[in-house]
């Protein structure tokens, strides 16, 4: 793995050319600027994952906050860069039929460069007709992260791009809460509650990794994502996107809970998008250093 530290935090990032990382790799998550977890040099561990505290999880259950390029349209599962199961999915690599589901025949040749503040991924794909450049940039700077991207279309056919970061935050005895941006909301269902001044909170504990519920946000017109999460360690994680979702689930379960701000767009011949993400990580808590 590899480390972006600080007096404060460090940073442990999944290292694309190392065969001992590639454990925890799979078709479902980028592989280059993949944050296996986050720690407060006095809090501990920052973020959780779908079976945490298992030390090994399957790769598509994850933990940390890896960030994701579906290969298959939400939630139509209409294939975006594979035809007849065969094709590549973005930022992991060439890809085909496996014993569980699709799998990664052939992973992608990362470029890496950076030091102890700043990591920078960088590779090129191409199949059946398709082609892109992925770049992605992990860089922490006192108390906050920044994750960006950019995916630029090399290709000779338009490229479709859907894309989502799946942060696994931590619950503090089972629940948390995320004020969200005034203008979002929340139908009504079994697993959450929105109150009127936009603070998200659980209905009920859910046990387990198999125990959850799934919802889709409304989104505020023109508005960025930023969500003030609780946190069992800190007084808050703040996390806002650069971008206006286009679809914003949110999930949780027994052991964390995301919200996934996703992109889908269509980048012609030639064009690139370009995005960024931002963790700002609050105090700790009196009596957790």
């Amino acid at each position: 793995m590899f480390s972006l530290a600080n007096d404060e935090l460090a940073v442990e990032l999944l290292d694309p050319t190392s065969a001992g990382d590639r454990a925890h790799q799979g078709s479902r998550y980028a592989w280059g600027g993949y944050v296996w977890q986050v720690r407060d040099r006095r809090a501990g561990a920052l973020f959780a994952g779908a079976e945490w505290p298992e030390a090994n999880p399957k790769p598509f259950n994850g933990q940390g906050i890896p960030e994701s390029f579906r290969h298959a349209e939400w939630p139509t599962q209409k294939p975006l860069t594979l035809v007849d199961g065969r094709g590549f999915v973005i930022g992991a690599g060439e890809a085909g039929p496996g014993a569980e589901g699709l799998a990664i025949t052939r992973p992608c040749a990362w470029k890496v460069t950076g030091d102890g503040r700043r990591r920078e991924f960088e590779t090129d794909q191409a199949a059946l007709g398709w082609a892109c450049r992925v770049e992605r940039r992990v860089e922490l700077a006192g108390r906050t992260l920044r994750s960006a991207s950019r995916v630029t279309n090399t290709g000779k056919q338009p490229l479709p791009l859907h894309w989502f970061p799946h942060p696994f935050f931590a619950l503090t005895d089972g629940v948390l809460t995320c004020d969200l941006p005034a203008g979002y909301g929340l139908e009504e269902n079994p697993g959450f509650a929105l109150d009127a001044r936009g603070r998200l909170s659980f209905k009920r504990r859910f046990r387990g990794v198999d125990d959850g519920h799934f919802q889709l946000l409304r989104i505020a017109p023109g508005t960025p994502l930023r969500a003030t999460l609780s946190h069992p360690g800190l007084e808050f994680i703040r996390f806002s996107t650069d971008y206006v979702p286009d679809l914003c689930p949110v999930w949780g379960n027994g052991n964390t809970w995301s919200i996934e701000p996703y992109i889908m767009a269509t980048l012609p011949p030639g064009e690139a998008r370009a995005w960024e993400l931002t963790y700002e990580f609050g105090p700790v808590r009196s009596g957790k250093a």
